[in-house]
């Protein structure tokens, strides 16, 4: 069984505001794409554990806040950056914020009772989950014809 997404539910923005704008005039369709700001993942299934790779550069280890309940592993991180130049005439202020937040629903076979590693280099967050001892996956054997 492999990690399954949670869906999105809900826009961002009230139905009223969006109605304001021309969506087609002013912004294009990836503008209103919620899957935009989730990063890249992969899930790869191994012998004992399942390996979570998500994408997420410019994060700091810091940034980053995983739980897990219910068989939910939930991954967010928030970063905010603010920057003020003063100068005799003039002010520049410049400020930045990103955050993501994914949330998979974990198949039976993750042991929830071992602890997740995660480890962070280079922009991708890694994370382990170990799978229970019964659900190990049996070495491939091959079947002779006779």
């Amino acid at each position: 069984m492999s990690l399954i997404k949670f869906n999105k539910s809900g826009f961002p923005w009230s139905n009223n505001l969006v109605d304001l704008f021309d969506r087609d005039a002013i912004f294009d369709e990836d503008f209103f794409n919620l899957e935009e700001s989730t990063p890249a993942m992969n899930v790869k299934e191994h012998e004992n554990d399942f390996e979570i790779e998500l994408a997420s550069p410019g994060f700091e280890k810091k940034d980053f806040e995983i739980t897990m309940k219910d068989d939910v592993l939930e991954v967010s991180a928030k970063k905010s950056k603010e920057e003020e130049e003063k100068d005799d005439d003039y002010t520049r202020k410049e400020f930045n914020y990103r955050s993501f937040r994914q949330s998979l629903q974990l198949p039976k076979t993750v042991d929830d009772s071992k602890d997740v590693k995660a480890t962070y280099k280079n922009g991708i967050l890694k994370l382990q989950l170990m799978k229970k001892e019964g659900a190990k996956r049996k070495a491939k054997r091959k079947i002779e014809v006779v």
